[in-house]
Order: structure tokens, then C-alpha cells, then sequence
């Protein structure tokens, strides 16, 4: 348990974080899950713009901090290599 006056605040100020970033950190999930959904339905037109979104929330995301850049990259990476794989079994 936290003794000092300085450690007890970092734990009010952390919890505060913990809520407002928790919200942003539940949407882009939600929207990896809607773009791999759309991915896996097989339709081209209908992945790529849930892919988009997805790509533009993680990055809102990794921009105010709430992951990491590199955490954002990576998701973003895997999702659109996804989708590429998408398209060329579709052509």
C-alpha cells in the first residue's frame, strides 16, 4: 500500500488514465473485431472500408497515447496483411 503523499496521488492520477483511456482502448478492439469479421466474410468492397476504419481509430489511438505506436503498427500490419491475403484469393 502506498505511504507517502506523492505515491498515494500517482495512484489517483493512474485510475483517473485508466478511465478516460479505457473507452478509447475498448473502441479500437472493437473495430479490429468488425474489420477481421468483414475480412473473414470473404466480401472485398465491405473488408476494405472496415479495415480503413480500423486502421484510422488505432491510429487515433496510438497518437493520444493510449497504446503504443509500435503496438498500433503491428495491429495495423496484421490486419492489413489480412486483408491483402483477402484480395489476392478474390482475383
Amino acid at each position: 500500500m502506498a505511504n507517502s503523499k506523492s505515491s498515494k496521488k500517482r495512484i489517483r492520477v493512474a485510475e483517473r488514465r485508466r478511465d478516460s483511456n479505457k473507452p478509447l482502448r475498448t473502441e479500437a478492439r472493437t473495430f479490429v473485431k468488425k474489420a477481421e469479421a468483414a475480412i473473414a466474410s470473404g466480401d472485398t468492397s465491405v473488408a476494405e472500408t472496415a479495415m480503413l476504419q480500423a486502421v484510422s481509430v488505432l491510429d487515433r489511438v496510438a497518437d493520444k497515447g493510449v497504446i503504443h505506436k509500435n503496438n498500433a503498427a503491428r495491429r495495423k500490419s496484421r490486419l492489413i496483411a489480412k486483408y491483402h491475403a483477402l484480395v489476392a484469393a478474390a482475383a
